[in-house]
């Protein structure tokens, strides 16, 4: 297993953003060989997630995912290749003992994700564009079940938004600026910022000293200084929420107070974890309330 930070992060990533659609192992071990599968995913036909565009497409069906920092050599795509025969017949037995049948679009799938692929290695695994799919994915002859994307030349759309943060240089620049560029209170944009938060810290403790790396760094930086700027923002709203929840409450324990005599700090506890619209509602009610028996009442009512 390769111990490249950026190969582990990228792993984190796909396993974050799968996860909700399906179930994300991490390096399995493939039988009966000393070799792992980097990220095994089975989906879940019964979840539902946000759009992921290109990726949930892969995710259709199970998979290897088995990315690549740098250009895949055809040694390493033979051994990705090898996994996969072993996993697909892994999958057939078992099923067999199941006595359940199988067919072959049932089999897992294997997706090279490379940052960039040569045209001679492409054409030695006699790889080729698909009219329904984009360019850059670039499937092996169908026996084999298997597709090398070259994320360098996927088209800048949505649709390939979070393969493209897979990238490097430029094309892992360009999609991390379309990130930012997302709306505030877009949840999968708030997600991304803070997985590549995490990368950064990752990046800073491996200290890595290769000039790619540290540009790469740089470009983490940024989206780590917008994910900040914004988690702080929200803590800043947070406490102003809590502050008029604290508020509300004491007034409507004071007014309790003059209309009913002391509350004890036990319902007064109960009155503090009252939700914002509770309170309001309580302020209101507390005026034909005669005595604190009323009140009690009213709170168990609203557990």
């Amino acid at each position: 297993m390769t111990q490249n930070p950026f190969d582990q992060l990228s792993k984190q990533f796909l396993e974050e953003l799968l996860s909700p659609v399906g179930t994300v192992q991490r390096t399995l071990e493939v039988p009966g060989e000393p070799k792992f599968v980097d990220i095994w995913f089975t989906p879940n036909a019964e979840a539902t997630a946000p759009d992921l565009g290109l990726l949930s497409r892969i995710a259709e069906t199970a998979c290897l995912l088995e990315p690549f920092r740098n250009p895949p050599t055809r040694s390493e795509v033979r051994t990705c290749l090898l996994k996969l025969f072993w996993v697909q017949e892994d999958f057939r037995r078992k099923n067999q003992q199941e006595n359940r049948s199988i067919k072959e679009d049932d089999l897992p799938r294997l997706w090279i994700l490379a940052t960039s692929v040569s045209k001679p290695l492409l054409q030695d695994c006699g790889a080729t564009l698909k009219a329904d799919w984009m360019p850059g994915v670039y499937f092996l002859p169908e026996i084999f079940k298997a597709a090398i994307i070259a994320i360098d030349e996927l088209p800048v759309t949505r649709e390939t938004l979070e393969l493209r943060v897979l990238g490097r240089g430029e094309t892992q620049k360009q999609a991390i600026a379309e990130i930012r560029a997302m709306p505030t209170d877009d949840p999968q944009r708030n997600q991304i910022l803070r997985i590549l938060a995490n990368w950064k810290v990752t990046i800073e403790l491996s200290e890595v000293s290769d000039v790619d790396a540290r540009e790469e760094l740089m470009t983490f930086s940024q989206a780590f200084l917008e994910w900040e700027q914004a988690t702080e923002q929200r803590g800043v709203q947070q406490g102003i929420q809590q502050g008029v929840q604290e508020g509300k409450a004491k007034l409507v324990i004071a007014l309790l107070n003059a209309r009913l005599g002391t509350v004890e700090p036990p319902i007064a506890s109960q009155i503090q974890r009252l939700s914002s619209t509770q309170l309001d509602t309580l302020a209101i009610e507390l005026l034909n309330f005669t005595t604190l028996t009323n009140l009690e009442r009213w709170l168990v009512q609203r557990e």
